[in-house]
């Protein structure tokens, strides 16, 4: 079983899914459940790297309808 990433690492990985296109600009990402059972992660741990991904301005929350990429992500 692989180890877990840490929070940077879950993060740039977040980053380079969303540089790859597999996320693109205005798309919703995965529900913090379903990013918790892909990294292997607390929904603590998935809930933070979220939340600095939107204080980057990667990401932007839409309340009660997720957390989508931003039009323009400026990283």
């Amino acid at each position: 079983m692989p180890i877990p990433p840490t929070m940077d690492e879950l993060i740039n990985d977040l980053l380079r899914r969303i540089d790859e296109g597999e996320f693109p600009p205005g798309s919703q990402i995965p529900s913090t459940q379903e990013l918790s059972d892909h990294y292997d992660l607390s929904l603590s741990t998935i809930h933070r790297a979220v939340a600095r991904l939107r204080e980057q301005g990667v990401l932007v929350g839409r309340p009660g309808r997720g957390v989508f990429v931003a039009e323009f992500t400026g990283h």
